[in-house]
């Protein structure tokens, strides 16, 4: 049975880089939220009320990020999804729907201190090199730091997570 690879974390944890070599080690498609979002709905950002607009895209993404993963699967094909998932009852959400398909589900977390993750974001905006998707304000990065809800004890049980290491 082909499985789930789920990537999670908070922004500039590092998610998109060890997607990118997990990928490479396990020979499988990545299929990044982010990438999505700024192909689909970059160009139609608002300027303002951008949380409503970013929830209704974002959700509209995971679910066709959810009909490639599972058509990918039917196939004996291993997927690795990073989806953006900051939040308990999202990722619950999610687990309920890979639980009723059927399929494996591994989970990576990646959570360094906020401060490494502040520089790598502010990094990532003056290279733009290759994990660069879209600019991420201070503004917008302390509004997902706030979101951000890490795994407690029950998910840590209950999905045999892996913590990734990623402090530099």
């Amino acid at each position: 049975m082909a499985a789930v690879h789920l990537i999670e974390g908070p922004v500039g944890a590092g998610k998109s880089t060890f997607a990118a070599q997990l990928g490479n080690r396990l020979t499988a498609p990545r299929l990044i939220l982010d990438e999505w979002m700024v192909v689909l709905f970059s160009p139609d950002r608002p300027e303002t009320d951008f949380m409503s607009w970013y929830a209704q895209c974002k959700n509209r993404c995971i679910e066709q990020i959810w009909r490639v993963s599972t058509d990918l699967m039917d196939s004996g094909i291993d997927v690795i999804l990073e989806l953006g998932l900051i939040q308990h009852h999202d990722r619950q959400s999610f687990y309920d729907r890979i639980d009723a398909a059927g399929c494996g589900l591994n989970v990576y977390v990646l959570d360094p201190p906020e401060a490494v993750r502040l520089r790598r974001v502010r990094e990532r905006n003056a290279s733009q090199g290759d994990t660069y998707q879209m600019t991420v304000s201070d503004e917008v990065f302390e509004l997902a730091n706030r979101m951000w809800q890490p795994p407690d004890e029950d998910e840590i049980r209950e999905r045999n997570i892996q913590f990734i290491g990623t402090s530099n």
